[in-house]
């Protein structure tokens, strides 16, 4: 013989609140990290404001994700979830690239840093299955980048190498834009409903990985011309000056 506990009108009632509730929050985070994000973009980079700007997108991020799970896991909308999810991991992936500059023998990443990547993989690699099994494009494609993404950051705790120059700003950049994009994504399956699906997922990604990777090429030039040996860019400065004149 079963029971079942039906809810009370109250009880209804509290919960049908308390969704709304975290409905107009996710809408005030998202809508604050919406435009927040391009701001931290286009001021100077390592700045008071680009600091303060990225302090906001963050925070807005947390609040964001985090009622997306909440109302998801009520709801029972698994990719909502799963996008919630992944835009939390990855905004506090770019913001745990800042205090992990310094990657090697002496400097170690925290317990909460294995917890986090290891939590990460399993989840994107669950969203992967998840995708292939079902045949949801938008899960096959944010599971593969999460997949790659954890996996790459795995690797590099586990080396006891100094890392290359510049790598936390990489890494940075990829945290932080991506967990724009999965927000944009969200809120464009949501309510752009004229966008057809799985276009209405998949576009903040096809606009802005390229604009990252081209973003991150141009810093890896800058890095690698920054930490050539002293000798070489000399060489190269003289050599240019002979033939200049």
């Amino acid at each position: 013989m079963h029971f079942y506990l039906v809810p009370t009108a109250t009880q209804l009632l509290a919960m049908e609140t308390f969704l709304l509730y975290n409905r107009w929050l996710h809408i005030a985070a998202g809508f604050i990290g919406f435009f927040v994000a391009p701001i931290a973009l286009a001021v100077r980079k390592g700045g008071q404001a680009h600091r303060f700007w990225g302090q906001v997108f963050f925070w807005a991020m947390v609040v964001a994700g985090n009622t997306a799970i909440v109302a998801a896991s009520f709801k029972g909308m698994t990719f909502l979830l799963l996008t919630g999810v992944f835009s939390l991991y990855l905004a506090w992936f770019g913001y745990r690239a800042l205090y992990l500059k310094k990657l090697d023998a002496q400097h170690r990443p925290s317990l909460a840093d294995w917890g986090g990547v290891l939590v990460g993989l399993a989840v994107f690699a669950g969203t992967l299955v998840y995708g292939v099994v079902a045949g949801v494009v938008p899960s096959i494609v944010f599971g593969a980048i999460g997949v790659m993404i954890t996996g790459r950051q795995l690797r590099s705790y586990t080396r006891l190498a100094p890392a290359r120059p510049g790598q936390w700003l990489l890494n940075h950049m990829s945290g932080f834009v991506g967990s724009y994009i999965a927000a944009v994504s969200a809120f464009s399956a949501t309510s752009l409903t004229f966008i057809p699906f799985p276009l209405n997922f998949l576009w903040p990604t096809l606009l802005g990985v390229p604009l990252l990777i081209w973003s991150q090429r141009r810093y890896k030039q800058q890095f690698a011309l920054s930490h050539r040996p002293a000798e070489v860019v000399g060489g190269a400065n003289a050599s240019g000056a002979v033939g200049a004149a």
